[in-house]
């Protein structure tokens, strides 16, 4: 019996954020259970080819509530203690750039890269 190793995929958004690429994937398990992974892409150039380096984090569903307050906790220290208000202004000034080019489904990109 031949057993298929890839997972199924539940939905997909994907973040351009200047030289990298996150891709936020929700997936099933063959238990019907989900889970999340966060991929960070970054496409590198040697000797005219290039080549993509990525960073994956998997994270279950027990872990979310956790993860977002560890995430929120982290974000809102950098913004009260770390950044100048100048540059705290500037990060909450409205993007230039539209937020349907920032981020969008993987739907809109059949033919692009995804990641398993």
């Amino acid at each position: 019996m031949e057993e298929n190793n890839e997972k199924a995929e539940i939905y997909s958004q994907r973040v351009r954020a200047g030289k990298r690429t996150y891709f936020f994937d929700v997936k099933s398990t063959r238990s019907n259970d989900f889970y999340v992974t966060i991929t960070e892409s970054k496409r590198k150039f040697k000797d005219e080819t290039f080549s993509y380096e990525k960073h994956k984090i998997f994270l279950y569903k027990e872990d979310f509530v956790k993860f977002m307050e560890a995430l929120q906790g982290t974000i809102d220290h950098v913004k009260s203690e770390l950044l100048t208000e100048e540059a705290l202004a500037a990060l909450e000034a409205p993007a230039q750039v539209p937020v349907a080019e920032e981020t969008e489904t993987a739907a809109t990109y059949e033919g692009d890269l995804k990641w398993e």
